[in-house]
Order: C-alpha cells, then structure tokens, then sequence
C-alpha cells in the first residue's frame, strides 16, 4: 500500500513539473503583434528606436541593455513587433526631435492575448 501512495505522489510531482514547464511566457514566438508611432506632441520622430521588455508592466528604467528586444522606427516614425506571445510589455521609445534639436524618450506597457494584433503610440519628451 505505501508503495501504491508513493508512486501516486510521484506521478503527480511530475505531472506538476511538466504542467509549469510547458507553459509559456512572453516573448517572441507567438501570434499577436504591437505597431504603432512614436511622437513627440504633434512631431513625428523618425527612425525613433523602440526597445521591448518581455513580461514587465512597469518602467524598467532607461538603460536599454535591460531590454529584450527593439526595432527601428521608419521615416514616419512608425514600428510593428510582431510574433508576440500573450502577455505583459513594456515599450519605451527614444528618438530625436529635430524640429527642436532635443533627445525625446518615453514608455507605456501592453498587456496582449493570443493572437491579437493592437495599436499603440508611443507619446515621448524631452
């Protein structure tokens, strides 16, 4: 009987063990994307840098090396991440407003589901 019990227990450890470990956390490799623009009031910054932090909801700071991922904004000031899983990110932008000659940063957090595709601009400052 104890061995029965001990076999039962041992089942479900690794029943628990393969249920945490199967599942996934944020980060690339999913279905759902972020796009959307940086600027700063009106001015559209481009080539703007957005940086991705997987599985945060607040701000992370400003040193990028603490970022996941980034990608560059077009001449428009747009960007898109794509191949996100669902979950917590944040997004901070740094650019430059040439119209005033200033470094303009700013951040926000997105929260995705499965498979869905949402828009955010990110409003950034001196």
């Amino acid at each position: 009987m104890k061995s029965r019990k001990t076999n039962l227990i041992s089942i479900m450890i690794v029943a628990t063990v393969m249920l945490f470990a199967s599942c996934k956390k944020e980060g690339t490799g999913g279905k759902s994307s972020i796009k959307g623009g940086v600027k700063h009031h009106s001015a559209i910054i481009a080539n703007a840098v957005v940086y991705i932090k997987y599985g945060a909801k607040d701000f992370p700071g400003a040193d990028v090396s603490k970022y996941d991922a980034n990608v560059t904004c077009d001449a428009n000031g747009n960007y898109e991440i794509k191949e996100l899983r669902k979950g917590d990110y944040y997004l901070y932008g740094v650019g430059y407003d040439s119209g005033i000659s200033v470094n303009v940063y700013g951040g926000l957090s997105a929260k995705l589901r499965n498979s869905e595709s949402i828009n955010l601009d990110i409003a950034v400052v001196e």
